[in-house]
């Protein structure tokens, strides 16, 4: 059985992971200046990928802060839309999870 304040950790461990890689990604965006057509366009399918990314990482920190106020305010572990406890096993997949399984269904 995992605690709180160890999900607390690995939360705040991933969040930093995440905007480090984040802030990697934005610098290899800005950092593009071929002129050549055929390295452009290879360079834009890349910044395609990258962006794609980025987003991806975007939602997953606003859930992880998210997280961390429902630890802040003592409400971790609860379903945000029916009060019932979240599963142990569903918090080890998914520990930034503001639902139960059958409100997540």
């Amino acid at each position: 059985m995992t605690s709180v304040g160890e999900r607390k950790v690995w939360l705040e461990a991933r969040l930093a992971d995440l905007r480090g890689r984040l802030e990697g990604i934005e610098a290899e965006l800005d950092s593009h200046d071929a002129k050549d057509w055929e390295e452009l366009a290879t360079e834009r399918e890349g910044d395609e990928v990258l962006e794609r990314m980025g987003t991806s990482g975007q939602q997953e920190i606003r859930m992880i802060e998210a997280a961390l106020t429902r630890i802040a305010e003592g409400e971790y572990g609860y379903c945000a839309k029916c009060g019932a406890e979240i599963g142990e096993e569903r918090l080890d997949v998914l520990p930034y999870t503001p639902f139960c399984r059958s409100c997540a269904a």
